[in-house]
């Protein structure tokens, strides 16, 4: 059996100020904090090089917490093969942090691999405390450190 029209539409009117009551009031934004770009080379081909980017999210939700992320841009670089000019190439990417209230440290290291489309979005909680954070972004291959600060609500 059909449904009339008008019924489906006054039904759906019905239903739209209940679904708003329940959907309630949107979360709590974070906060991000961009780093400068990483300018490095990366292994596994001839030669390969380019920049990573690196950022914290922050916010009321995570007392205590940050959120460490890192993504690679595409790479350029050679490598002898069948896809010489579209290498896929790895580096080991360091964010080390401080908290300069708490005198607490850590480092979020991960093995970044790249290719001609960058990387995927690397990720991890850091139980960082609050306070004002210092935090440096290097690899091991020859690299263009950079170094940022954020801060953490309590």
């Amino acid at each position: 059996m059909r449904t009339p029209t008008r019924l489906s539409a006054a039904l759906l009117l019905t239903c739209l100020p209940a679904a708003a009551t329940l959907v309630g009031t949107p979360a709590v934004q974070a906060q991000s904090s961009p780093f400068p770009q990483v300018t490095s080379l990366y292994r596994d081909a001839t030669i390969c090089g380019g920049t990573l980017r690196s950022w914290a999210e922050t916010g009321s939700q995570w007392p205590g917490r940050a959120i460490l992320n890192l993504q690679a841009d595409p790479v350029v670089g050679f490598d002898p093969g069948e896809y010489s000019f579209a290498p896929q190439c790895e580096t080991l990417t360091t964010l080390a942090w401080r908290n300069m209230n708490t005198g607490a440290t850590g480092e979020y290291r991960v093995p970044v691999l790249a290719g001609f489309y960058g990387s995927e979005h690397y990720a991890l909680f850091q139980d960082t405390g609050p306070g004002h954070i210092v935090v440096t972004v290097f690899t091991d291959m020859p690299n263009v450190p950079a170094q940022s600060a954020f801060d953490v609500p309590g």
